[in-house]
């Protein structure tokens, strides 16, 4: 008992008249590595805001026996002293002169490391956060001596750091050993288990069925055979000559509906439902005839004063998905901008229409709701306007709630929704996946996948950019190379 942290007992946790989940029993153990993983709103940081005494359950208790530090997602950073060491290998800036939201995340994690604690709270620490720095939570985290419990979007970090998934699903916590990669094949074994459980569902059922069947006919012949001997036999006792035949009638009708009884006593087990892979219209991408529609020729761009590139060259070509990385502050978004705005030094193709995302232009304040408003936007029609949001989570009656109570990350994923289904021959994605929950960043893939466009953007994340790029570009020492 002496190794227990954290014991969550008869934990249920509701906010506003709505159950978030329930927790019958649940243990961490010291030097415990725990992901928590689940769609955004399923209760990921209520689950760490509970362990952290932040929050009280509607119900059951939570013993901490650790000292431990919380790093929060979405808070500016406090006053609490910094290592100077650990900001130093981040590259921080001096603070007085303003910093970047990777650079507030670098402060963060620097404070949260600078003095030792037995377990280690963290949410999402990879937001606006760097490759280089990154790496250097991933070692720091792997060489820390203590309990840690994550919840990330990235996989890879997930992958590397985490030895226990704690899944929220459902309003409840399902837990598989091993990292992110692991619980996946879980969930995939799982998922075909319960295929194959529910073929045999239905085999059984159409067995049954038919036996059944089978079994009322064969009563119903011996009744109609039954009658047609009487009306013949004249003279003789048809209660006799009909009893042997009126027996075996009862059982064949007995054992028809016992097979009924059986039928309904089946458990049923749901198919696996798949989402079909989305393709979009092909007609606007290929109005374009050049082969490199955005082409940098002897391009410079600053920040202020700050010199980011200098006299680059480089082409992106047509119809191909293009990933810029690099570290923060190299230059990235700055880049996104030069090429929506046609910037001197850039070569653009005079037809290019840019669609461009902006994570902070997402408030709204109209009464229209999601789905009329993607109907404005586009001539698709609404059948595929409607998979189209149920494949970013807007399933039910929520494409009916209006714009003006989306959440941000709602927001966000509309936003998204738009600049995929809409008349443009580029996109430009600054950090598309900040926010977003590993579900929907999937979903966002499929996205890029069915997407016929050229597709131009910013990611620190290993894991997506893995999956959907086509070329790879990183901004390093003012110049932009093809890795």
């Amino acid at each position: 008992m002496q190794n227990i942290q954290f014991e969550i007992k008869d934990v249920e946790l509701t906010y506003l008249d709505k159950d978030i989940f329930s927790i019958e029993r649940l243990a961490v153990h010291f030097m415990d590595r725990i992901g928590i993983v689940g769609p955004n709103g399923a209760g990921k940081t209520s689950l760490l805001r509970l362990l952290a005494g932040e929050i009280e359950p509607t119900k059951g208790k939570i013993h901490r026996h650790a000292s431990f530090a919380y790093l929060k997602q979405m808070e500016f950073p406090g006053e609490e002293q910094a290592d100077p060491k650990v900001l130093g290998k981040l590259q921080v800036p001096n603070i007085e002169e303003g910093i970047s939201g990777g650079e507030q995340t670098k402060i963060k994690i620097a404070q949260l490391l600078a003095a030792y604690n037995e377990a280690l709270l963290i949410d999402e620490p990879t937001t606006h956060l760097d490759q280089q720095g990154i790496r250097y939570l991933r070692r720091e985290l792997e060489n820390y001596y203590g309990t840690l419990m994550l919840i990330s979007h990235d996989r890879k970090l997930l992958d590397q750091l985490v030895t226990t998934i704690w899944e929220i699903r459902d309003g409840e916590i399902h837990v598989y050993s091993g990292n992110y990669t692991e619980y996946e094949e879980q969930k995939a074994l799982e998922e075909y288990q319960q295929q194959e459980a529910h073929e045999q569902y239905l085999k059984e059922k159409a067995r049954l069925e038919a036996a059944a069947q089978d079994k009322m006919q064969k009563a119903a012949k011996m009744t109609k055979g039954a009658k047609a001997n009487a009306r013949k036999k004249e003279g003789t006792d048809r209660r006799l000559a009909s009893k042997p035949k009126d027996v075996s009638q009862k059982a064949m009708q007995k054992s028809a509906k016992a097979m009924e009884k059986r039928m309904d006593q089946l458990e049923k087990v749901d198919a696996i439902q798949h989402e079909r892979p989305i393709q979009f219209h092909r007609s606007k991408a290929l109005e374009l005839h050049h082969s490199f529609p955005v082409m940098g020729n002897q391009l410079t761009l600053k920040a202020g004063e700050k010199l980011l590139l200098e006299e680059v060259r480089f082409q992106f070509p047509l119809g191909k998905k293009i990933a810029i990385t690099g570290a923060n502050g190299s230059g990235k978004s700055t880049l996104l901008k030069a090429v929506y705005e046609r910037q001197e030094g850039l070569e653009i193709s005079p037809k290019v229409a840019f669609g461009f995302f902006d994570q902070l232009a997402y408030q709204e304040k109209s009464d229209e709701t999601i789905l009329d408003s993607l109907k404005k936007t586009t001539d698709y029609e609404e059948g595929f306007l409607r998979s189209i949001l149920h494949a970013m989570y807007f399933k039910g009656n929520s494409i009916y709630k209006k714009l003006c109570h989306l959440s941000g990350g709602e927001a966000i994923r509309l936003q998204l929704c738009r600049l995929f289904l809409g008349s443009y021959h580029i996109l430009l994605l600054d950090e598309p996946t900040n926010f977003l929950d590993i579900q929907t960043t999937k979903a966002l893939e499929a996205f890029f996948k069915g997407y016929p466009g050229t597709i131009i953007f910013v990611s620190h994340d290993a894991a997506f950019i893995e999956n959907t790029a086509d070329h790879v570009y990183e901004i390093k020492n003012k110049n932009i190379t093809e890795k």
